[in-house]
């Protein structure tokens, strides 16, 4: 290995005389290695902007006064492409309108009468509108309301010889309540066995159909000295708006089951009725358009 100096800056020359064919020198100077030239620099390219291309054509823009209403949306459309046009055109002309309440029932009710068939209109409109003509005409607003009245004492439990009476046919009705809600009532039953049921028969039509109501449990009558204990039933009798009128009359018999034998209380054979009857009631100047409300 030789070092030789030059101008340029020092170098390096590697030689081999192992080889037999004579190889060309090659010359490296550590000014390259260390101080790499640096590359040239290139000319900037001017590059020309492309010209704008047209958008889309823009809606004209539709200034809205404010408002507290929400701004409508479109409704979006889409047709099969299997359908034509004219099956289209032909189903919108065939489209129909039908409203309905939230329930999904129909707004109206349409009933045509015959010549010979009178309109029923319910009591409550005659009621409203005979009220109103009498607060038009100055007079005194009165309402005839329907009760029940029994045929018997209200308060049979109050009444003389009813344990006698309780001890011989093991049932008895003791109380009956007349609401608008129905008819409520109470009986007592001889504590003879745990398990037992009582259950009320009754009718609106002399017995030509009936239904039963079922008694529930109340509480224990405990008594001192012989008298045997006896259980409370409370009945509920629903009564229907339409058999409120004057004349409509209901009849009902208690039953008890127990031990796989039946014990009746109706009222000596003569059943428990009940008869429709009406009271006028005035009504206080300062109560009568609040009560129109309500009516």
């Amino acid at each position: 290995m030789e070092s030789h100096r030059h101008g340029s800056g020092p170098a390096l020359q590697f030689t081999s005389g192992v080889s037999e064919v004579s190889r060309p020198v090659q010359t490296f100077h550590l000014r390259d290695i260390y101080n790499p030239k640096p590359l040239p620099q290139r000319t900037p390219v001017a590059i020309r902007p492309p010209s704008p291309k047209p958008g889309p054509p823009q809606e004209p823009v539709v200034r809205h006064r404010p408002s507290c209403e929400p701004e409508p949306k479109p409704i979006m459309r889409r047709r099969a492409k299997s359908l034509s046009s004219s099956t289209d055109e032909h189903s919108c002309r065939n489209v129909q309108v039908r409203f309905v309440d939230s329930l999904g029932l129909e707004l109206e009710n349409v009933k045509f009468f015959k010549a010979s068939e009178d309109p029923l209109v319910p009591v409550h409109v005659i009621t409203r509108l005979l009220a109103s003509s009498e607060l038009a005409s100055r007079k005194k607003l009165e309402l005839s309301l329907p009760y029940f009245q029994p045929s018997f004492p209200d308060n049979m439990g109050a009444e003389a010889g009813f344990l006698k009476r309780l001890c011989r046919q093991r049932v008895c009705l003791e109380q009956v309540f007349c609401s608008e809600l129905g008819i409520i009532g109470t009986a007592q039953v001889l504590n003879v066995a745990y398990e037992k049921e009582v259950t009320v028969r009754y009718s609106f039509t002399d017995w030509k159909s009936s239904a039963e109501s079922k008694a529930s449990w109340t509480c224990t009558v405990r008594r001192h000295g012989p008298d045997p204990e006896s259980d409370v039933f409370r009945f509920h009798l629903p009564v229907p708006p339409f058999i409120m009128q004057p004349g409509a009359m209901l009849q009902f018999a208690i039953c008890f089951r127990v031990r796989g034998f039946e014990y009746w209380d109706n009222n000596g054979g003569c059943d428990y009725k009940l008869t429709c009857q009406t009271y006028k009631l005035t009504v206080p100047r300062e109560c009568e358009d609040s009560l129109l409300h309500f009516i």
